[in-house]
């Protein structure tokens, strides 16, 4: 993780990552290792990921990766970049996205599946004690 941290830590690779994705994604990359200068690029890059579709769930707080104290969602948040990049003619990375499976019913079919009764509830032709001889002689 050291080695992580000190690739990611001035931003510079992650604004580069976001441009090779969609280019012009961040206007400007600052070179510098001056503190407020390396946090604007990491914030600029957490801009262009949500921008690009990452949800705000999936990104970090910049003093995450600045800090050290959170480097597992600065990682939760290049996956799910990886996830998005296949939306920009990229190659992605990880598990493709479900997409969205609605389904609509009319009045008729839902009152109809009120009447049947689901597995849900159980079944009388379960488990039971039949066949149960705890307690009797052994009959050979």
């Amino acid at each position: 993780m050291d080695n992580f941290y000190e690739i990611l830590r001035d931003g510079i690779l992650l604004c580069r990552l976001v441009n090779d994705i969609k280019e012009g994604s961040v206007k400007k990359i600052n070179e510098t290792s001056l503190a407020f200068k390396c946090m604007e690029n990491i914030n600029a890059f957490l801009e262009a990921a949500k921008s690009l579709g990452v949800p705000p769930q999936e990104t970090f707080q910049t003093v995450d990766l600045w800090e050290r104290q959170n480097l597992n969602s600065v990682v939760i948040c290049l996956q799910s970049l990886g996830r998005k990049a296949g939306n920009y003619g990229k190659p992605s990375i990880g598990p493709k996205e479900a997409d969205k499976n609605v389904r609509n019913f009319t009045e008729e079919q839902l009152r109809a599946g009120q009447g049947v009764i689901s597995l849900q509830y159980g079944s009388n032709k379960g488990a039971n004690q039949s066949g149960i001889n705890f307690g009797n002689t052994r009959h050979m």
